[in-house]
């Protein structure tokens, strides 16, 4: 038990280690740990571990989508729901079906449930494998708001495929209208129960004052509440995840009072989705040696050939969809045509590229059980785990290498008028500061003109009003080069190295206390944050 306790422990380092060359060399980090999942499956002596795969979505799911819903912007998502949706819904089940067919026809033995199953598991694009890429590189903000919405939803969209097709196989009965009715049913009802349990979430962090550490734990069982409340009634567990959280993302000001709350949460949720992503592949390298010598009379070259061509079939549907549900509308209808620029080929060409396969479709393929009907095994089941995993290291290693090369090979611009970060950063913090100004004239008038202390606040508002104008002014003009910006970026980012070693010549003086000095690089570290990507 220790020894393979310590194994794990040491797998998982590694992992991290492979996220931390993978930020070093600007390449998403789940291409590494797949590569690292293979790897662990050859190496000798290495113990089986098994996990029950009831526990797989319960464990991996709830809090991946959550994060994933957090992160959504519900005014972008609102603004681009006709692309989303088309992808989301009309995307998955496309991709679904085909797949289900192809399967059938090359696959022997393979029915048409065992094909939607694969379909289901396959359709969805990964989130953080895409949001890795692309933080480093220049791509419109339409693209990026699509690709988010579209992997928040299809997530859900395809697992719910993936549990029809499951009862399909399982019982050997499937009616198309009756699946369809139930679909619309789980679906509205895992929103409506998502919801619900959202609302009193929001009350309870609202009314119940409690600490930050509490706040960020209390987060941590959230989707869990909504996930598990949602499947007791034989709803979508996964649509409840997603509702609630874009619920409470939209609310989280009204939730989250407290800066040091907020920034407490934050960082817990960015650890926690780092270690489920390097836990689901230490697992599936685990696995691998006995999903193989399983493959119920397939060869190891046969499955790896199947997972190719399954592969080239998503990579290929994507296009095909696509294209047509860009520019169709916008042929069919005028009103588009007015309020949407033209997207042009390059935008949809990254959208298509950028549909690399990821964790959640590895967890629904482990979440497979191993019985059906309580002794006879399960059809094909690691045929289609590993079809799965060689899904995801295709679109991975194809995709994920060369969708940077692909951007600026296009040289793909922003079409639409929309403001840089730093412009729309400066007019912010413009807003904020006269709001500022404001209250203390209004509230504090008296008090300013006799307490020091909110006399220099007022001077310190007064004269950041005048050095961020005179910044907001110049990156209006049409003569900032972005050579500047990364100039002053570059500049504020070793300005803030040298007061970190500061902090540290001060802290070995032992004047000031440690918690005093903690604070400053804090501050520190917030401002560093303001110059670099937030997520992932």
């Amino acid at each position: 038990m220790h020894y393979n306790l310590l194994l794990f422990l040491v797998l998982l380092s590694g992992a991290f280690f492979l996220i931390i060359l993978a930020q070093k060399l600007r390449i998403s980090y789940p291409l590494f740990l797949v590569l690292a999942g293979l790897v662990i499956s050859y190496i000798p002596g290495i113990p089986v571990v098994s996990i029950d795969p009831d526990m797989i979505f319960l464990i991996f799911l709830p809090p991946l989508l959550y994060e994933a819903a957090w992160y959504t912007s519900l005014n972008e998502f609102f603004k681009w729901k006709r692309a989303i949706g088309l992808l989301s819904f009309g995307l998955v089940i496309c991709t679904s079906s085909i797949v289900a067919f192809a399967a059938c026809y090359f696959i022997p033995g393979f029915t048409m449930p065992l094909g939607f199953l694969l379909g289901g598991i396959v359709a969805p694009p990964d989130a953080v494998a895409a949001a890795s890429v692309l933080k480093n590189l220049k791509v419109p903000k339409r693209v990026l708001t699509i690709l988010e919405g579209e992997s928040l939803i299809n997530d859900a969209s395809s697992l719910i495929v993936f549990r029809f097709a499951l009862v399909a196989v399982i019982t050997g009965q499937f009616s198309f209208h009756q699946a369809a009715l139930s679909f619309l049913v789980v679906t509205f009802m895992g929103i409506a129960t998502g919801l619900v349990v959202a609302q009193l979430i929001y009350l309870k962090h609202k009314y119940l004052s409690t600490t930050a550490n509490i706040d960020a734990a209390f987060t941590l069982v959230t989707p869990y509440f909504m996930y598990l409340l949602a499947e007791q009634f034989h709803f979508s567990g996964v649509m409840a995840v997603v509702s609630g959280g874009l619920f409470l993302s939209y609310r989280s000001h009204e939730i989250f009072t407290s800066g040091q709350t907020r920034l407490q949460t934050v960082n817990v949720w960015s650890t926690l989705v780092v270690m489920l992503n390097a836990l689901v592949f230490i697992l599936i390298g685990l696995e691998l040696p006995v999903i193989i010598k399983g493959l119920q009379g397939y060869s190891v070259a046969e499955a790896w050939r199947y997972g190719v061509i399954i592969s080239l079939i998503v990579v290929l549907v994507r296009f095909l969809w696509i294209y047509p549900g860009t520019f169709v509308p916008r042929m069919l209808f005028k009103r588009i045509r007015q309020s949407e620029a033209n997207p042009g080929w390059k935008g949809p060409f990254v959208l298509s590229w950028a549909g690399m396969r990821g964790v959640v479709s590895l967890a629904a393929a482990l979440s497979l059980p191993t019985v059906i009907n309580q002794a006879q095994p399960f059809p094909h089941r690691n045929l289609i785990i590993f079809i799965t995993f060689v899904v995801i290291l295709v679109t991975l290693v194809i995709q994920g290498f060369t969708l940077p090369f692909v951007i600026k090979a296009i040289k793909i611009q922003e079409i639409d008028p929309v403001a840089s970060d730093e412009k729309e950063e400066a007019g912010i913090k413009l807003r904020l500061i006269h709001v500022a100004l404001k209250k203390i004239e209004d509230s504090y008038y008296l008090e300013a003109d006799h307490n020091r202390f909110i006399n220099g606040l007022r001077s310190d508002l007064q004269r950041r009003v005048t050095v961020t104008s005179e910044k907001l002014q110049s990156l209006l003009g049409d003569d900032v080069e972005e050579s500047e910006l990364e100039f002053y970026n570059k500049t504020l980012k070793e300005i803030y190295h040298v007061q970190r070693s500061e902090l540290y010549l001060i802290r070995k003086e032992k004047i000031f206390s440690d918690a005093a000095i903690r604070k400053e690089e804090t501050q520190i570290d917030l401002a560093e944050a303001r110059l670099s990507p937030h997520r992932h």
